[in-house]
């Protein structure tokens, strides 16, 4: 890969970094843009299976970020597309979080934090939109909303919920 090419990819990732409100998976659809449909360095299933293994595995939502740098380059893609992806967001959100404690008690600050919740809901939605859209099966689609609305309306680890998929998927059901 040109190191034209790495330049362009780290500076979006490094711009998505600032748009990441409510984490990055609210990003997600842009990401897709960039390495998909921009510039070609992983193909779909390859993105899908990037998030998959991302939120499978224990700890941030992040780590999905560095399954596809692995993907797209090896040890080195993942660890410069993660720098990109942390490190200016976490410098903004230090000194943000700093302004926001001295502005507490300010009513626009206040506002802003209550308004700024249905942005995220609606970036993380449309993060689910394109990451549905490349089911190849109805019965998969069905299962992620049947576990979503398990989710949602009962207390149901998800430890036993993934235990259930595992399961469903050894007896051969999806």
């Amino acid at each position: 890969m040109s190191f034209i090419i790495w330049l362009t990819l780290l500076g979006k990732f490094a711009f998505l970094s600032f748009l990441a409100i409510g984490g990055v998976m609210t990003v997600a659809p842009d990401m897709h843009r960039v390495v998909v449909d921009g510039l070609s360095l992983v193909s779909s299933e390859e993105f899908l299976a990037a998030v998959t293994m991302g939120k499978l595995s224990p700890g941030p939502n992040a780590l999905f970020v560095a399954v596809l740098g692995y993907q797209i380059a090896g040890f080195i893609g993942a660890l410069l597309i993660m720098v990109a992806m942390i490190v200016p967001s976490a410098i903004f959100a230090l000194y943000v979080s700093r302004w926001r404690q001295k502005n507490s008690h300010r009513l626009s600050v206040q506002s802003f934090a209550i308004g700024s919740s249905p942005i995220v809901v609606g970036l993380l939605f449309s993060t689910a939109l394109i990451l549905v859209r490349y089911f190849s099966e109805y019965s998969a689609l069905l299962c992620v909303v049947v576990v979503a609305l398990i989710v949602w309306k009962t207390r149901m680890h998800l430890v036993l919920l993934m235990a259930i998929g595992a399961l469903l998927g050894v007896v051969g059901l999806v």
